[in-house]
């Protein structure tokens, strides 16, 4: 081996020892520099396939207004070193991990043909899948920035005034345990191998440094937000997200889903605010409900998705038309001051109860400007007086601050927040 050869092979068995693979100083020290740039762009690389990557770069996260995809996994994280500078480290170098994943290569060199003496930077099961429209978005929750009375890395003054602590809503059973969180990662993919592959990867980089706090694992989208598409269906068998806003309609993005200049965060002009709710569902008792018990409960047919006193999905709801205690009633713009959200939850089954009932339900996730204009009212009329209350249970919540997008490869995940 010549002394040139050595070099390098030096080189690289300290970055796979102090990189990807373990605590994941190296890259996030370079980040924005000539190494992360070689790592994205390195020769061996597999290109994506055409029209199956979503881009990763832009002025908004991928994931918001994007088409919904099949599958979701979504985790919340929390942060277990106090180190500033170790944060952002961190999230420099997931921006890199997540740039390569959502175009469908590897993490760092890949999971095969390193070092046998080092664990591979990439674990693996993604292997010779497609990209699979996988996107990732990252949020920062309430805790980033105060905890337990702490400004823990100089946030607290930075925390925008709409992301809010929700209050307690009749009805709710919140699990601490599924509940909160400092960061989240929310992965949707067609391809739930994809997805999860993305957070098991960013969870190992992150070793030391976060620990995974909650996740949910989610499957056929109970929202689009591409409404000329066919509407999916609820697990109560409904279809749901009729009138949600299409992620072409920059106008409506713009009033009610982007951060705007004039809203008082200037880091977060450009990104949204999540709100995240773990919604059980009481299959048994409402597969006993009779069909037009449930029809009244939403005020659609279970069928076509009219609204009462209408014929077809779209048409426009004559809110009159449906009991004072139906659900689209109460939860239509028109009943909350014009409050509208971009909504793109999905279902979840998580086995049986221990009883022999099914814990399945709806994992809602829902976009907005203000979460004080947005999700808080609609929720607040929701728990005081909808009928579907008698068959669902709020059982897990948080919300986060979604900053804007990576514009280019010397970006990274918050990096105003942090300037």
């Amino acid at each position: 081996m010549s002394a040139d050869s050595a070099t390098a092979a030096v080189k690289v068995s300290r970055r796979r020892l102090l990189g990807w693979g373990g605590a994941g100083l190296a890259l996030g020290a370079t980040a924005g520099g000539g190494a992360a740039a070689a790592a994205i762009g390195m020769s061996g690389d597999t290109a994506p396939q055409a029209g199956d990557a979503v881009p990763f770069y832009g002025p908004h996260q991928a994931g918001i207004a994007t088409p919904v995809q099949d599958r979701l996994h979504f985790a919340a994280f929390d942060v277990t070193t106090g180190d500033r500078d170790a944060l952002v480290s961190l999230l420099k170098e997931w921006t890199r991990a997540a740039a390569r994943m959502t175009a469908g290569r590897p993490v760092g060199e890949g999971a095969v043909g390193g070092l046998p003496e080092a664990p591979p930077d990439d674990t693996g099961e993604a292997l010779g899948l497609r990209p699979s429209r996988l996107t990732l978005t990252v949020g920062f929750g309430p805790t980033l920035f105060t905890k337990d009375g702490t400004d823990r890395f100089g946030l607290a003054a930075r925390r925008p005034p709409a992301l809010v602590d929700l209050p307690s809503f009749p009805g709710d059973a919140l699990d601490p345990a599924r509940s909160g969180g400092d960061l989240c990662v929310q992965a949707c993919a067609d391809d739930p191998q994809v997805a999860v592959h993305a957070i098991r990867n960013l969870a190992r980089i992150g070793f030391g440094k976060v620990s995974v706090r909650w996740s949910q694992l989610g499957f056929g989208k109970t929202s689009s937000t591409t409404p000329d598409a066919q509407t999916p269906r609820n697990l109560m068998g409904f279809k749901d997200g009729t009138r949600n806003i299409s992620g072409t309609d920059t106008a409506a993005l713009d009033e009610h889903v982007w951060v705007q200049p004039q809203d008082g965060a200037p880091w977060m002009v450009g990104g949204s605010y999540l709100v995240a709710r773990r919604i059980a569902m009481n299959i048994e008792t409402w597969d006993r409900a009779p069909l037009k018990e449930q029809e009244d409960i939403f005020g659609r047919t279970k069928g076509e998705g009219a609204p009462y006193g209408r014929k077809r999905e779209h048409d426009e709801p004559d809110l009159n038309a449906m009991p004072a205690d139906a659900h689209v009633r109460l939860a239509h713009p028109d009943s909350n001051g014009g409050a509208r959200m971009l909504r793109r939850g999905y279902s979840y089954t998580d086995g049986t109860d221990g009883l022999g009932r099914l814990d399945a339900g709806l994992f809602f996730l829902a976009y907005q400007r203000d979460i004080r204009r947005g999700f808080l009212p609609v929720q607040t009329r929701l728990a005081r007086s909808d009928a579907l209350n008698e068959y669902i249970r709020h059982v897990g919540s948080a919300v986060f601050a979604i900053p804007p997008g990576v514009r280019d490869a010397s970006d990274w995940w918050g990096k105003e927040l942090f300037a």
